[in-house]
């Protein structure tokens, strides 16, 4: 009786074996939901990418006001009788440390003599 007790118990681990660790066992799901959770998130944030897209297309198609406004930012076009005047900031300087002093002979160390 003993040893049947240990025969079903031998089957019952080879049973839960693939159940836990093979091909579609709870593991392999774990992380394959995992991978699809972030997977999601990504997406998200395409999609939203996505929408500003369209939106600037559907500008650029539809109205004049889109196309001025590029043409002014990134290619510095000017209407006629317009002024351009482009205004620059000057650099921010860094201070500049100074080297270190080089030690003065009452600070220098004495020879042994």
């Amino acid at each position: 009786m003993k040893l049947f007790s240990i025969v079903l118990a031998a089957f019952l681990v080879l049973i839960q074996y693939p159940l836990w660790l093979g091909k579609g066992g709870w593991l392999r799901v774990w992380e394959l939901d995992r991978q699809v959770v972030k997977q999601q998130s990504a997406n998200l944030v395409l999609a939203g990418r996505n929408t500003s897209l369209e939106a600037e297309v559907r500008d650029l198609q539809e109205g004049r006001q889109a196309i001025e406004e590029r043409a002014r930012y990134e290619l510095g076009m000017v209407r006629k009788n317009e002024i351009f005047v482009q205004i620059s900031e000057p650099p921010v300087l860094k201070p500049v440390k100074a080297p270190a002093a080089a030690p003065e002979a009452s600070e220098a160390v004495p020879a042994s003599r």
